[in-house]
Formats: structure tokens, C-alpha cells, sequence
């Protein structure tokens, strides 16, 4: 899989193309920081308090927050999925077995789906969902908090990629 160029977005374009660039930004920070793991060491937990808090299952948990969003939330699709079974909180951080180039494939298939989403509307639509609250947050609100949700899960990602293999750098 080819990874995502990690730029930066125009500093003088419009505010849909600052916010889907700077939300691009982030979703390739996260693939760059799975380059060259092993699959040992995309499952492994270093945080005894987290045990799902692993590469892979950062991923796992990614691709399903774009969906919740942008399919869910906004859209108002059904609710399905590990974000809404009847089990704990981080089902969607529950990868055993599953290769990490997958659970990127399943991600950046998820992003080109959501980006897609955000391209077809107005960055003032508010989504559809009527049975979760959030689905009244507008586009633009989404969009911005799925910029601070990826960067924050990039951050863990530094210290967890620094901890398995030293391997350090911002893009």
C-alpha cells in the first residue's frame, strides 16, 4: 500500500480545503507511524492501565470513530459496528489476529468513504442520526473534532511506536 503524502494543507484556501487537508494530515501521520512495525509489535501493550492501547488497535479504533461520524452521525446509517455492540466501550480496539495492513487498508478505505461524505455537503448541514445527540453537530463541528481526535490518537502513537522500537519523528 502506498502511504498517504503527509503535507500540509494551502495557507491562503478556503476552509473546507484547510479542514479536509489538515484531517489528511493527521489520518497519514498515523500510517507513517505503523511503517515497518512487525505484527508483534503493532499488538503489542506497553501501558499496563490500557491493554488495548496498541497500534493496531488505535487503527481499529480510528476507522470506526470516521465512520460513527461521517456515516452514522451524520449521515444517520445504521448504527453497527464494535463502537455499538452491547460490550465494552473499546470493542473497536479489540484487533487479536488481525494483520495491521489490514486494519490500514480497512482505514484508509473508511477515510476515502468519509472524505466523499464531506465533499457532497455543506460544511453548515447538521447530521441525521435522531437517536444519538451528536447527530446533531453540523459538518464543519465533525470535521473538527475528527481533526483533534486523530491528532490526539497520533500523539499516543509517537509515545507507543517510541517505546516498541525508539523510532521517533514528527512527519
Amino acid at each position: 500500500m502506498t502511504l498517504p503524502p503527509r503535507t500540509r494543507p494551502p495557507f491562503t484556501a478556503d476552509e473546507r480545503t484547510q479542514l479536509v487537508g489538515w484531517l489528511d494530515l493527521q489520518r497519514a501521520i498515523i500510517h507513517y507511524k505503523c511503517e515497518g512495525l512487525s505484527e508483534e509489535d503493532a499488538h503489542r501493550p506497553l501501558l499496563p492501565s490500557s491493554p488495548l492501547l496498541t497500534m493496531a488497535g488505535v487503527v481499529s479504533h480510528l476507522r470506526w470513530v470516521e465512520n460513527t461520524w461521517f456515516e452514522v452521525l451524520f449521515l444517520g446509517g445504521p448504527a453497527e459496528g464494535p463502537r455499538f455492540v452491547d460490550e465494552p466501550e473499546d470493542a473497536d480496539m479489540r484487533v487479536k489476529g488481525v494483520p495491521l495492513a489490514q486494519l490500514l487498508d480497512e482505514y484508509a478505505r473508511q477515510c476515502a468513504v468519509s472524505n466523499e461524505i464531506i465533499a457532497a455537503h455543506s460544511l453548515d448541514e447538521a447530521g441525521r442520526h435522531p437517536d444519538f445527540r451528536s447527530g446533531a453537530a453540523s459538518l464543519r463541528w465533525m470535521l473538527i473534532h475528527m481533526i483533534e481526535e486523530t491528532s490526539r490518537h497520533a500523539g499516543h502513537m509517537d509515545t507507543v511506536r517510541e517505546l516498541l522500537d525508539g523510532q521517533k519523528g514528527y512527519y
